[in-house]
């Protein structure tokens, strides 16, 4: 069996897609199932480390870009792949263009924006069926008549778990000088592509950091180069004979190091983001930090070490409190103390 995915185009969703990966060579065994996976290059690398998948296709557009010609042109080169049956898993069009172009005869997905034609075999999504994202994908490699609910996927359904060698681990803790401090290393995640109204605020997490430092460990902070901007102020704000005791490396890691740092961890603390994600599939304890507008019944973090924060005190429907613009925090995370992350991490830790 020949297989074409078209991945999600966000890093927690392609780490949580995982979970398919495993259901399809369970399904048809390892050596009857080819999987190659088309996905943007943010996405690759993590990808790299799930040993179903055969080979990555980056794609030949930008986020954002209609690129039909660049769509066509591309399926068009894929046709000679004889492809058995494409699986897209992100719900716009375009992705559903790819498998069309090459002309695959089997093309699976959600309806999405409304992509009859361009699949063939279209799934009505139902939320109360499939309430969680990772049974959403894993729906979609069985027949649709078979799966109408999450009652009829493999129980219980296998997690993401992202492979990485310990040599590859050394050689990064070694670049950025974290292998001497890797009993004693937290991981602190304050970004998110959804900007601050999904954040929990910085000054929290430099007053954790500090209070983690007091404690004996060493704090690690992660995240992708838009966050520059976090990354300032935390430099700004963590005292001078601290800094010795923490390492800011946000816009300074590529996705694989930042994986291997992770997988290095006693624990991690995050946002709802896709450095969560990779920390729960490399089975690393997490306190994933929710607000109101996330959903941990949606996309939690995926290992059993793990905690999830929310405060859900105040009214639901007052998510304007501080403002509507992604410039300002949510209030419902400005409730989240310190502290109470604290504890969270203790019991982790312990």
């Amino acid at each position: 069996m020949k297989l074409l995915v078209i991945s999600p185009s966000w890093l927690g969703d392609a780490v949580m897609s995982h979970s398919m990966y495993r259901l399809l060579v369970a399904r048809y065994a390892p050596k009857s199932v080819r999987i190659d996976v088309v996905a943007p290059t943010w996405c690759k690398d993590v990808l790299n480390y799930m040993p179903e998948i055969n080979k990555t296709f980056v794609l030949p557009y930008s986020h954002g870009d209609l690129a039909l010609l660049k769509c066509y042109n591309f399926g068009k080169l894929l046709r000679f792949k004889n492809y058995q049956q494409a699986i897209v898993l992100p719900d716009s069009l375009k992705s559903a263009l790819i498998p069309f172009f090459a002309k695959i005869p089997l093309r699976t997905g959600w309806l999405g924006e409304y992509r009859y034609g361009f699949l063939n075999d279209v799934r009505i999504l139902n939320v109360q069926s499939f309430p969680l994202m990772i049974q959403r994908y894993a729906s979609l490699v069985y027949n649709k008549n078979v799966v109408r609910n999450f009652c009829d996927l493999p129980s219980p359904l296998p997690y993401p778990c992202l492979d990485i060698s310990e040599t590859e681990i050394s050689s990064v803790l070694c670049k950025f000088n974290l292998h001497d401090h890797r009993k004693r290393l937290i991981g602190l995640c304050p970004g998110t592509a959804s900007g601050l109204y999904k954040s929990w605020p910085q000054c929290y997490y430099v007053t954790l950091a500090i209070q983690l430092i007091y404690r004996g460990y060493y704090i690690v902070i992660l995240g992708a180069y838009q966050d520059n901007i976090i990354s300032k102020f935390i430099d700004c704000s963590i005292l001078t004979n601290l800094e010795k005791y923490y390492f800011n490396l946000i816009g300074r890691t590529s996705v694989k190091e930042v994986i291997a740092i992770i997988a290095s961890c006693k624990a991690v603390v995050s946002n709802d983001s896709g450095l969560m994600h990779v920390a729960s599939a490399l089975q690393c304890p997490v306190v994933g930090i929710y607000g109101l507008l996330s959903n941990p019944k949606f996309t939690p973090p995926l290992y059993k070490r793990s905690i999830i924060l929310r405060d859900i005190s105040e009214d639901y429907y007052n998510k304007n409190l501080y403002g509507s613009s992604t410039d300002h925090y949510h209030s419902s995370l400005i409730n989240i103390k310190p502290d109470r992350v604290l504890e969270a991490l203790g019991i982790l830790l312990s």
